[in-house]
């Protein structure tokens, strides 16, 4: 069983860093970032120059700029810095992809079981910071079995990782000493436990936790038990976890379309390699190009039924980037990483090795291959088919749904009619269905003579051509729907056969005497 590990990245001076990404600032000079605090302007985020100088979060711009008067401020952006943080996010998604953010400045990443591919977690954590580093970002990185507790090194402790088998007396050294609000309890919480004399998480963990429960609420011995793994704490990744993925690193980054076109083939093989141990076929595949600058550009296509030919994953992927709606792929200084991830996959149906279904067969793989080159060209909302919903009146019981969105005919069928009001369903092949599968667009108006008003038809004309009726099943009674203000009146539908053989599907509008004094009849459907 692999051991639980994560990695938290923390960027403390993510609001600065950023200012210094856009704008030519003298590196020599201290920066910090400002933001109307309780009606006065105050630092939300300093340099590694301003914190030399002795300025720290929290102090007014105005006393900041009487101790320093060099000091560069800018305007923070929350909105920016979130913005970063997430394309950070996916970026991170490079070393494994189990990836999230982590608050307001920094990441968690799940690298259990990744490490060794990065010569072991020394090694992630040293190329994760360099390449940070690079983009110029600022990142101190914490290691441990459980979030809370990387959480607490990187941001708290000197000792950045913690021992997959943590003891109690290896627990002690490492988070004894911290503060309280490496437990990420919030400012007012560890004021006052500071005045009842709780400074320390060591103050904590030797006391009674009835006591501390009672006056300070539950949170600070929930967060104790995170730290030491009592109790279990997942995390959300950005992007779920692809069923499949194949990936290839380089030494050199490759700038070339013809590289990357190339790259993708293998890639395509090897992924293809990986469905067929297993007996799955892709049907949602995406490609990640990760540049040296730290920009990621991902490419997803879909298919209408599950793909393991690496040929046709390839064509796809050729078709949507040959699409006017997609940008072209822009290499920048290099990709250094190329990840083909199957993000959903499906068993592959047993193959058709009789002779008289393999015609059919291979019009239904062509007709897939076109649904598929037409909808990365064109776009998965412009290629549709129509699919059965569940829906109160006939005529609205289907839709047109993107032909890629994978709803199985199974799941159409179970929406099919019941037959009989709802009541049965047709269980042997030549049970009559209980509604035609092709109605018309509008009903159309039939003259029908009744023995009773309310009554089923004995002869109807339709079309100007009279009909004598020789079986006829029903009423299935279509109540008008009562969360609309004008949702018509009832109708009454009934299954005819006439004395031909030809089966029809008509209906009574209006409950005669309630309704109406005259009743209607229309054709809605025919049988085949």
């Amino acid at each position: 069983m692999t051991t639980r590990r994560f990695l938290s990245l923390w960027l403390p001076r993510l609001t600065t860093d950023r200012v210094r990404r856009l704008h030519a600032i003298d590196p020599r000079a201290p920066l910090a970032a400002v933001a109307r605090v309780a009606n006065a302007e105050r630092l939300v985020g300093v340099d590694a120059n301003a914190a030399r100088l002795g300025l720290a979060v929290g102090l007014s711009l105005a006393d900041a700029r009487a101790r320093h008067p060099g000091l560069v401020a800018v305007e923070a952006n929350p909105a920016e810095e979130r913005r970063l943080l997430e394309r950070l996010c996916d970026w991170a998604s490079r070393f494994t992809p189990l990836a999230a953010l982590d608050g307001a400045d920094g990441l968690m990443l799940d690298i259990s079981g990744v490490a060794h591919l990065f010569g072991g977690e020394q090694g992630l954590v040293e190329d994760a910071r360099a390449r940070l580093a690079a983009q110029g970002l600022t990142a101190v990185a914490g290691v441990a079995g459980h979030p809370r507790a990387a959480w607490a090194l990187a941001r708290f402790s000197p000792h950045k990782t913690a021992p997959e088998d943590l003891s109690e007396k290896a627990f002690a050294k490492l988070f004894h000493d911290l503060p309280l609000a490496a437990l990420g309890l919030d400012d007012k919480t560890v004021a006052d436990m500071a005045r009842a004399g709780l400074r320390r998480i060591g103050d904590v963990a030797f006391r009674p936790r009835a006591p501390i429960t009672a006056r300070f609420g539950p949170m600070a011995v929930a967060r104790l038990d995170e730290l030491r793994g009592l109790a279990r704490v997942s995390i959300a990744p950005r992007f779920p976890p692809p069923d499949f993925a194949a990936e290839r690193r380089f030494a050199s980054p490759i700038q070339s379309l013809e590289a990357i076109e190339l790259s993708l083939r293998k890639l395509a093989d090897d992924l293809v390699v990986l469905l067929e141990r297993q007996a799955k076929g892709a049907r949602r595949v995406e490609l990640s190009l990760y540049r040296v600058d730290g920009a990621v550009r991902r490419v997803a296509v879909g298919a209408s039924r599950p793909l393991n030919e690496a040929r046709a994953l390839v064509r796809l992927f050729a078709e949507k980037l040959a699409s006017p709606q997609e940008d072209a792929i822009d290499a920048g200084f290099g990709v250094d990483l190329m990840r083909l991830a199957c993000l959903a996959a499906e068993p592959l149906a047993p193959s058709q090795s009789e002779i008289e279904r393999a015609h059919e067969a291979e019009r239904a793989r062509a007709l897939a291959d076109l649904v598929d080159r037409l909808s990365a060209r064109l776009g998965a909302q412009a290629v549709t088919r129509r699919d059965l919903v569940e829906a109160h009146l006939p005529e609205q019981a289907e839709s047109a749904t993107p032909a890629l969105s994978g709803r199985s005919r199974e799941r159409s069928a179970s929406l099919l009619p019941q037959g009989d009001g709802g009541g049965r369903r047709p269980s042997d092949e030549g049970e009559a269905p209980a509604r035609p599968l092709r109605l018309f667009v509008r009903p159309e108006p039939i003259e029908a003579l009744a023995e009773i008003p309310d009554g089923p038809p004995l002869r109807f004309r339709w079309r100007r051509v009279l009909h004598d009726v020789a079986a006829i099943e029903g009423p299935e009674r279509i109540a008008p729907p009562w969360w609309r203000r004008d949702g018509g009146p009832t109708r009454d539908y009934f299954r005819a056969e006439d004395s031909s053989g030809r089966r029809f599907w008509l209906y009574r509008e209006g409950l005669w005497g309630s309704e109406t004094q005259r009743a209607k009849w229309f054709m809605h459907g025919v049988f085949g």
